[in-house]
This record gives C-alpha cells, sequence and structure tokens, in this order.
C-alpha cells in the first residue's frame, strides 16, 4: 500500500466526514428542539438536486448552495408543518418526508441526468500548508463545504451551550410546558430547529452535486441520510461526538470506494454494505450500554405540544 493511496483515503475521509457532519448536525437540532425527522434523506436528495440545477442555471456554485439551503429547509417545513403545528405522529411524517423527497428530487432531475456540472465548488488552495507532507492533501486541499462544515460545528456548539437562544432551543425540547411557561414560543423555536435541520442537509446534498461527484443521478444520495440520524445518536447529541462519529462513518465510506485501488480483493456488494452493518453495529452497542443509564436524548423527543393540555 502506498503513501499516495494513504493519503487519497484520509483525505477522502474527512471529505465524506464533513458530508456526513453537516447533515448530522441538522438532524441534532431537530432533535434538540423535540423534534424527530427521519426525512434527512429526502432533503439532502432535493438539496442535491436543486443546488446542481442552480449551478447549472446560474454558473455560481455559492448561489446553486444558498439555493440548496433554502430548498432543503422549504421541505422540512413540510415536516414541521404536520408535526409542530398539527401534532402529527413524527415517525410517519419523517418516512413520508423521505419518501417525498427523493420523488420530488427524481422528477425535478429528469432533464439534468448525465449533464455535465455548470460549476462547481473547487478545493480552496492555502499555498504552502497545501504542500506539508501528509497533511498537506488531508487538511488543506479540501472543498470549503468541508471548512464550512467545520465552522458550522463551532458555531453550533456555541450557540447551543454559551447562548440564550440555544438555551431555548434546548429547552423546548427538554420540557415544551416549561418552556411556554417562561414567555418563548415554543412552536416558533420547534420550526426553527427543524428549519435548520432541512438547511443543513440540503446544504449537504449539495457538497454531493457540486463537490463530490459533480453531477446528478438518481439515488445519489445512497442512505447517507440514514447514516447522519445514527450519528446523532452515535454522538449522544453532542457536535463534538457528532464529529468523531461522522469521520469515523467518513472512513468507511472512503473505504467502499478506494479499497479496490489497494489491490484488495473484496466483494464489491459487501464493501457497499460496510458503511451500514457498521451503523447497525454502532446503534446496538449504543442500546446495550445505555440500558441501565439515563438516556441523553431530549426529553421530549417525539412529543407533540399542545398548549391546551398543558
Amino acid at each position: 500500500m502506498s503513501e499516495a493511496s494513504l493519503v487519497g483515503l484520509f483525505a477522502a475521509t474527512v471529505s465524506f466526514g464533513a458530508l456526513l457532519y453537516l447533515a448530522a448536525l441538522g438532524e441534532l437540532f431537530s432533535e434538540k428542539v423535540g423534534i424527530l425527522n427521519l426525512g434527512v434523506e429526502g432533503m439532502m436528495a432535493v438539496g442535491a438536486v436543486t443546488g446542481f440545477m442552480a449551478a447549472m442555471e446560474t454558473g455560481n456554485p455559492w448561489v446553486a448552495l444558498v439555493v440548496a439551503i433554502a430548498a432543503g429547509a422549504l421541505v422540512a417545513m413540510v415536516h414541521g408543518l404536520f408535526t409542530v403545528v398539527l401534532g402529527a405522529e413524527q415517525v410517519v411524517s419523517g418516512l413520508s418526508l423521505t419518501i417525498l423527497g427523493i420523488g420530488l428530487a427524481a422528477y425535478l432531475g429528469k432533464g439534468y441526468v448525465g449533464r455535465p456540472p455548470g460549476a462547481e465548488l473547487v478545493p480552496v488552495d492555502w499555498g504552502p500548508l497545501s504542500e506539508i507532507r501528509w497533511l498537506g492533501p488531508v487538511l488543506f486541499r479540501q472543498s470549503p463545504i468541508v471548512y464550512l462544515a467545520v465552522l458550522v460545528g463551532v458555531a453550533s456548539w456555541f450557540v447551543l451551550n454559551r447562548t440564550r437562544v440555544g438555551l431555548a432551543l434546548r429547552a423546548a425540547g427538554e420540557s415544551a410546558s416549561t418552556t411556554d411557561v417562561a414567555g418563548h414560543s415554543v412552536v416558533a423555536l420547534r420550526l426553527s430547529g427543524v428549519a435548520i435541520g432541512g438547511g443543513l442537509a440540503g446544504a449537504s446534498g449539495a457538497y454531493l452535486t457540486l463537490s463530490v461527484t459533480p453531477q446528478w443521478a438518481e439515488g445519489l444520495t445512497a442512505g447517507r441520510g440514514w447514516i447522519a440520524v445514527a450519528l446523532v445518536i452515535f454522538g449522544a447529541w453532542r457536535p463534538g461526538r457528532v464529529a468523531v462519529g461522522a469521520l469515523l462513518f467518513g472512513g468507511t465510506l472512503a473505504l467502499k470506494t478506494r479499497l479496490q485501488t489497494f489491490g484488495v480483493e473484496f466483494s464489491p456488494i459487501l464493501l457497499s454494505m460496510l458503511p451500514y452493518l457498521l451503523t447497525i453495529g454502532v446503534l446496538v452497542v449504543i442500546s446495550i450500554r445505555v440500558r441501565n443509564r439515563p438516556s441523553p436524548a431530549p426529553a421530549a423527543l417525539g412529543t407533540a405540544y399542545r398548549r391546551e393540555e398543558r
């Protein structure tokens, strides 16, 4: 196994890790306010196709990214309408959102399959830093969205743990009635968390079509949204731990695409299964560990709040 192959593997790990981290942070915000959103896959698909379409029409990848974020947030608000405003069952609504998002993305992208990208987010050139052996290619030759994901992660930790806004968001997920009594609008807080989650999922999807694989095809998200949902549980609803999990799962995705380049004979079917087998294994281990411990999940996660029943 050559040095170049290992460097390529680590660089791909960071790239895929950032992809998963953005989507997982979005789900983290949604769950922090008490709303379980299983529609991450659908929102990523919508973000991917709208980002690609916007890049084709405008030729500007940054405009495309903004469009993808807005599209993801808009689709997420469908979930917010049913679960926050109407009090619908969150699991059913989230699964429906996944189906809706994937179907909508396939419909919108029919005329864009196989077309070359209108614009791409090219890797950032950090000058001498990019030439450092090992570290340069891994850390300093990445897409701008990788660095954006790091900034969003730091900002998320700061907002949730060091600001009054973050305290209010977390309170909506721990005790909605207490939050309401304190004078905060539970509906507004929960809708905000859902919208942020949708926007970040849309950005993650746009990363796919603007940088990772600059093209559009049905099924491009390939189940990565479900891994993002699992990452929130793996990270115990903490941005820092979620980042560690994102790198771990990003490594499995990178290994899937690069193992054969190392000359290792391995079934491509098993390689495709690897990230999801790891997801199942991690969830089983976590379930066993927390069996006799208090759950770190927000206390009101998955529970609808109706003010008249307070």
